[in-house]
């Protein structure tokens, strides 16, 4: 069985410009480190021209496809009927992305097949962890 997820997602970008383009985004899910997800934009798609991928809970996403969820670095409410809205906030500025929710659906349920909700701790080493910490002790 596969520990990892990953799916394809079309964000669209709010800028100020009228058209919204889209950005080809992709959704992340490793069983290692079954709190997360990742989030990860193409080079082209940033300012400096490079990969971004950003990393946030699981329960984050899920709650914000409800009800606004978030008050850190990354923030997710539901927007209108089928979206919802991403806002990554860095010291170079916000980027706010519209994701349809439908997608994000699939992308939790398939994740909660592989480490179901309320499970996460049973996928986690903690002695092998600490052992890794205590090593250069």
């Amino acid at each position: 069985m596969s520990t990892v997820i990953e799916q394809p997602v079309e964000a669209r970008l709010v800028a100020a410009a009228p058209r919204m383009p889209s950005i080809p985004a992709t959704l992340r899910y490793d069983r290692c480190d079954p709190f997360a997800v990742r989030m990860t934009f193409p080079a082209p798609a940033t300012l400096e021209d490079v990969e971004v991928c950003w990393t946030f809970a699981r329960d984050l996403l899920a709650a914000g496809l409800l009800a606004p969820e978030g008050q850190g670095d990354v923030r997710v409410r539901p927007y209108g009927y089928d979206r919802i809205v991403l806002e990554f906030h860095a010291p170079e500025g916000t980027a706010v992305v519209h994701v349809r929710a439908g997608e994000i659906r699939r992308f939790l349920e398939a994740a909660a097949e592989l480490v179901p909700v309320g499970l996460e701790h049973l996928q986690l080493d903690l002695d092998h962890g600490l052992a890794e910490l205590m090593r250069d002790a």
